[in-house]
């Protein structure tokens, strides 16, 4: 009576083993390397352009800001031999307040375009995603991996190319 249950028991796992390996072959798996794809894409170019200009008068001023800075921190080592006690210090004085000037408009500007950039990408990164579950769905996958999350994968079915193409229409 043992040997038949261990046969029995034995017998139930090898047929849901076999069961579990079959169920898996029949699954299509795809890959896309969302990275490269993002990066290929001609709308990253529009959207970085689009930023500048956003921000561009905001980074001219940072710009300005900075050249004035730089020129002062160089007349105060070329000139520094020659200065008295109080022009030095009247200069050093102008540029710890420029440079806590800069590091005011400068820190909030970057923060801004990051955000600004960040809200652009999310957008992006929406389309690639539509683009995926389209293709997904057209081509019967059960599975779409990120290809960072993949060690290996076969070149057919890496659907980056088909994602990037579609994603490329969209205006």
């Amino acid at each position: 009576m043992k040997n038949f249950t261990k046969t029995l028991i034995a017998g139930a796992l090898l047929s849901t083993a076999m069961l579990s390996t079959s169920a898996t072959a029949e699954q299509k798996i795809a890959v896309v390397d969302v990275q490269a794809v993002v990066q290929s894409l001609p709308q990253v170019a529009e959207i970085n352009q689009r930023i500048n200009d956003e921000f561009k008068d905001q980074i001219q001023a940072v710009n300005s800001k900075q050249e004035e800075f730089n020129f002062l921190v160089q007349k105060l080592q070329r000139e520094s031999a020659t200065m008295s006690e109080a022009e030095q210090k009247k200069l050093q004085d102008q540029i710890i307040a420029l440079r806590d000037e800069l590091q005011q408009t400068s820190q909030p500007l970057q923060q801004n375009m990051q955000r600004r950039s960040n809200e652009e990408r999310n957008k992006l990164l929406g389309l690639i995603k539509n683009a995926i579950d389209g293709i997904a769905a057209k081509e019967n996958f059960d599975f779409v991996l990120n290809a960072s999350a993949v060690p290996f994968a076969k070149p057919k079915h890496d659907i980056s190319q088909q994602v990037q193409e579609q994603v490329s229409k969209i205006k």
